[in-house]
């Protein structure tokens, strides 16, 4: 369940959240972000709504359910999934600070098509279904953001499509994941092996990882095992290191051959 932004900034803190007052005062606005507004859209957007706190495993929307309003999540990430008809579950995304949540199901008056879950203590700008419709259509500004959003969210798919789902094997759609935390700039190096030997040319990429194994392999279609033997496989080949919940990818190069 949310708590109301009127619990205070005392709720907004203990959950390692930034108070904003409203979305004109808010100082987390960035370019890429769909609240990006010049000053009078702004104004007319943080009139809509209400801001709100979800705890960690709060559940925002259900796949299914009735598309009531959209979810703007200023803070925090949000865990994006789905399930089969067989019961298996599929993260289709993690959701940044600036996303849209539900805004497909809402413009095209539908049920909502994932399950919108707290992965961490997030702060939501809640719009329901009418404002939004009223506010799209008198603002052609938040009506070309709104167009640029689901554009994102086809894109995205698409990619996912393209990325992970249509890997040839299980390490192939691990290593692609994998290769999606790098930074884009990750070079390469030539690294001692364990035994003395260089293999290739290695630049080492460390990562906070932020996902357990099953939320890996939900990730990629496979089971929790499958993921967890695979990790080792990589390890033992010296591809990567795993310190707790830091991993280092030690053979850049060797991962993405791993991914053709």
């Amino acid at each position: 369940m949310a708590f109301s932004q009127t619990r205070g900034k005392a709720a907004l803190q203990m959950r390692g959240l930034v108070p904003i007052a409203s979305c004109v005062e808010c100082p987390l606005r960035r370019p890429h972000m769909f609240c990006h507004f010049s000053t009078e859209t702004l104004r007319h957007f943080s009139s809509l709504g209400h801001l709100m706190i979800y705890p960690q495993g709060a559940i925002l929307f259900m796949e299914g359910q009735p598309g009531r309003g959209v979810f703007v999540l200023c803070q925090g990430r949000v865990k994006l999934s789905t399930v089969s008809i067989r019961g298996k579950g599929l993260i289709l995304k993690m959701a940044e600070p600036g996303a849209v949540l539900g805004l497909s199901a809402v413009t095209l008056d539908r049920p909502y098509e994932l399950t919108a879950e707290a992965e961490t203590a997030c702060h939501v700008k809640f719009v329901d279904r009418d404002a939004l419709t009223g506010f799209l259509n008198q603002e052609g500004e938040g009506g070309m953001h709104a167009a640029r959003e689901l554009g994102r969210e086809y894109l995205a798919a698409f990619q996912e499509l393209h990325d992970i789902v249509l890997a040839p094997s299980s390490i192939g759609k691990l290593a692609r994941l994998l290769l999606s935390w790098t930074p884009p700039e990750s070079g390469c190096l030539n690294l001692p092996t364990k035994g003395g030997s260089t293999i290739g040319s290695i630049q080492p990429v460390q990562l906070r990882t932020k996902f357990t194994h099953e939320e890996m392999a939900q990730m990629i279609g496979a089971s929790r095992e499958t993921v967890t033997r695979l990790l080792g496989d990589l390890r033992r080949s010296d591809v990567l290191e795993l310190h707790g919940s830091t991993m280092v990818i030690r053979n850049v190069p060797a991962l993405e051959a791993l991914a053709q």
